[in-house]
């Protein structure tokens, strides 16, 4: 399954198949024979259950995590929306490639493969203050590559960012999705000064009065998202499409992702958010999404990095239910 426009992938999220409702009710009784009281393991059971239902396994193991870090140039980032210039996006690829940066040695821990994916960063987005950041083409030319990046045996994704300028995206498609005017939903970022805040947000207040009839998610994703972030939310399609359970990152990712479920209700029921960003929207966003996180680690580096580290949790969720003696085996009683 592949598409060529963005009512391609309209078509494939609302033709989108649901968990695997045996493998949910297999996974839900073998959780009630383990030898533990009920509901000790807390939100474990519960996410156990969910990656049970998904990967359509009652008794499953977690063994191949991916990593896929996107990487785009924004052209808002000319009018000094960030603490760094556009040439670190650039840089910064470097230095995944080379193994240096913290994603690399988060996937390392987790057991995942990591892939980069720059998008024609040479060619920065357009200035969304002025009209759409990219043409249809371009931004299913971006959502394709994050298609394409999936491989389709892993058992979790992860989907980070690189891009210099792209929390104001990511505020503009916050505001532009979920309500609200740009001082809710906009960020110091990189870690902008009060003067470069209040540039910020009204640049972002610009973004949503240029774009006020935005019609569904893909469609303020082509006019307010990034490359990076259409990578993203077409590699998080592409997962669902497979049925691969996916770690939301923070803010940026999040944003990204929103576009999916703002244009098809359910599209990210096969996501949960690995942790709450310190980028102070976030949270909004996730309660608006209905996500609880599974950490709090105060992180705002983006990368995949809190989703990265969730993998971790989820890969002991995993254990404990798959590894787990029922009474029966063990030879306990249960009560």
């Amino acid at each position: 399954m592949d598409f060529d426009s963005l009512d391609g992938l309209r078509a494939i999220l609302a033709a989108a198949t649901g968990p695997d409702a045996d493998a949910a009710a297999g996974a839900a009784d073998r959780n009630g024979q383990l030898t533990k009281p009920p509901g000790a393991l807390g939100r474990l059971e519960d996410l156990a259950q969910w990656y049970c239902a998904w990967r359509g396994d009652a008794r499953p193991v977690l063994e191949v995590p991916q990593v896929i870090v996107f990487a785009g140039n924004h052209g808002v980032a000319a009018r000094g929306v960030s603490a760094f210039p556009p040439e670190v996006t650039v840089q910064m690829v470097a230095n995944f490639e080379h193994g240096g940066a913290a994603i690399n040695q988060l996937a390392k821990a987790f057991g995942a493969r990591m892939d980069v994916v720059p998008l024609d960063l040479e060619h920065p987005t357009a200035d969304f203050t002025k009209g759409p950041a990219m043409s249809e083409a371009e931004c299913v030319a971006a959502l394709q590559a994050g298609w394409q990046a999936v491989d389709p045996l892993c058992d979790v994704l992860v989907v980070g960012e690189m891009g210099i300028g792209n929390t104001t995206s990511a505020a503009a498609l916050g505001a532009a999705l979920f309500g609200g005017n740009a001082a809710d939903w906009t960020g110091r970022g990189t870690g902008v000064d009060d003067a470069g805040l209040t540039l910020k947000t009204s640049i972002v207040q610009e973004a949503l009065v240029r774009h006020a009839d935005v019609t569904d998610g893909l469609d303020a994703l082509m006019r307010l998202g990034g490359r990076e972030l259409a990578g993203m939310a077409g590699a998080i399609a592409r997962a669902r499409s497979l049925r691969i359970p996916v770690i939301l990152d923070g803010f940026i990712c999040t944003a990204a992702a929103a576009c999916l479920e703002k244009t098809r209700d359910g599209a990210l029921d096969h996501t949960v958010a690995g942790h709450l960003s310190a980028e102070g929207a976030h949270a909004n966003m996730l309660d608006a999404l209905g996500k609880v996180p599974l950490l709090s680690l105060g992180l705002r580096l983006g990368e995949g990095s809190g989703a990265a580290l969730a993998i971790g949790v989820l890969k002991g969720a995993v254990a404990c239910h798959s590894g787990m003696a029922t009474f029966a085996e063990a030879g306990v009683s249960d009560g």
